[in-house]
């Protein structure tokens, strides 16, 4: 989800949910140790519970970098295994990884020490001409005996050249059976499930089949409404926003607190591209925000007549029904 789940998305999807859980976009190390790059970790801390998720390949420089996560906030840190992206291998981290797990434990030992964050992995079930069924298990005992305790599991393997990273997300076979194989091989791990899911009626059923959560990407992205609006009653049997406009609205005083300190409105808004999905006046938002929101001086007039364009639309087709 790297360029996607940045600081305003984060924001805006807990506007959706108070109980999920949110992940940062991919932040390498490297920025951070050595780029100084701090202002990656910036987040508000209402977007707690949030995950930061670390690339890289070299011990010491994420142990720092988790050292880093954790004096800015984050209680739980995420190593990368599972990203495919050119520019990921060219620096021997990401879904490379799994062909080195003398490493990764060596990696997530030093990440563990470093403070009391916990320590997770995201990696896929294998890579290029590897055997999941025989790779994926070794690969789980070898993060257990490190000391990991959860690991998130895309159920496709990862093929590291000849496959862009959009193929990559589509064309490799999903085996979720595998994924659930591995929690009854590993029970004593938590292991969640990610990859080809769009609704929370298969997130339920994975939960029911025994896996210890289930990773939503970019189903939730492109249709927040549909995923995240109804999970805290779904999913965690909590109330939370009544619907959209409320989203909207507890969205508003960030938007002109962000505004105000220079954000381009363009820089929020195209994370709310989704919000009203299939709905009537979709297409209307959608428009209205993405050529409002780059005009110079852009402000929450932009919003307010994309909204109110979806519930006319809304308006007419509950009249054409009537």
């Amino acid at each position: 989800m790297m360029d996607w789940t940045d600081r305003h998305c984060r924001y805006f999807h807990r506007c959706l949910s108070r109980h999920v859980t949110l992940y940062t976009e991919m932040v390498t190390a490297p920025a951070l140790v050595r780029g100084q790059a701090l202002h990656l970790l910036r987040f508000d801390p209402a977007e707690q519970p949030v995950v930061l998720q670390l690339g890289g390949s070299d011990p010491a420089e994420l142990a720092r970098a988790t050292e880093l996560g954790w004096d800015a906030g984050y209680r739980e840190i995420n190593l990368n295994c599972g990203c495919p992206s050119d520019r990921v291998q060219s620096g021997c981290f990401g879904a490379v990884l799994m062909e080195q797990p003398a490493r990764v434990a060596e990696i997530c030992q030093a990440m563990i020490a470093a403070s009391p964050a916990r320590i997770t992995v995201k990696c896929r079930i294998g890579v290029d001409h590897q055997t999941p069924e025989d790779v994926l298990p070794r690969f789980l005992e070898t993060l257990a005996r490190a000391g990991v305790g959860h690991v998130i599991i895309h159920a496709r393997k990862a093929w590291l050249s000849g496959l862009s990273p959009k193929d990559n997300r589509e064309i490799p076979p999903l085996n979720h059976d595998l994924v659930l194989a591995m929690k009854r091989a590993f029970p004593e791990l938590s292991i969640s499930i990610n990859g080809g899911i769009t609704s929370l009626q298969q997130a339920q059923a994975f939960l029911d089949a025994g896996l210890d959560g289930v990773m939503i990407g970019r189903a939730a992205y492109q249709r927040p409404g549909d995923l995240l609006l109804p999970a805290d009653a779904a999913i965690y049997g909590e109330p939370g926003p009544r619907n959209a406009d409320t989203a909207l609205a507890a969205m508003r005083p960030y938007i002109a607190q962000e505004l105000a300190q220079g954000t381009r409105l363009a820089s929020i808004t195209r994370h709310m591209l989704g919000l009203f999905a299939g709905q009537p006046g979709a297409r209307h938002w959608r428009r209205i925000l993405s050529e409002g929101a780059h005009r110079p001086g852009a402000g929450l007039e932009v919003l307010d007549t994309a909204h109110d364009a979806v519930r006319e639309a809304a308006g007419s087709a509950l009249a054409t029904d009537g």
